[in-house]
């Protein structure tokens, strides 16, 4: 029996059944419910978010799925960074895992500690920033 190989059908016969594979991974995911990120996988040296300058660490879980309808973001604001003091469009979340800093809310400043949780309405105007020497972490949630 002599068997003939033909490149061109090879590759697409190859391409499609990785397509198939890596549908399938993603909709099994879906299937079941979930997503999982492992924060050790997507970690972002970033600067500090709307022209907060510095060193800033940031996680962007479920950054990757598509139709996410909520942004859950970790970021860790090393010393002199910050998060720039901006407008507030939407309500937004922040949750202080770790760390003392400094909000700064409608011009005013106020202490933020570990477990403190701040939610900033529309219209308002802040930034946060770590106060002293030691990083602020901390858990942002937004509607996209």
């Amino acid at each position: 029996m002599k068997f003939n190989f033909h490149l061109p059908t090879f590759l697409i016969t190859a391409l499609a059944f990785s397509l198939l594979f890596l549908a399938g991974f993603t909709f099994k995911q879906q299937d079941k419910g979930y997503v999982l990120d492992h924060e050790k996988d997507i970690a972002v040296d970033d600067v500090g978010p709307h022209n907060g300058g510095g060193k800033s660490t940031a996680y962007p879980f479920f950054g990757k799925f598509k139709g996410n309808k909520v942004t859950f973001r970790k970021r860790i604001l090393h010393p002199g960074s910050s998060i720039g003091y901006h407008l507030q469009e939407a309500q937004e979340i922040y949750y202080i895992l770790n760390g003392n800093g400094e909000l700064q809310m409608n011009g005013k400043p106020i202490p933020v500690t570990t477990g403190d949780a701040i939610l900033t309405l529309p219209g308002s105007s802040h930034g946060i920033k770590p106060a002293g020497n030691d990083d602020l972490t901390m858990l942002i949630v937004y509607q996209n």
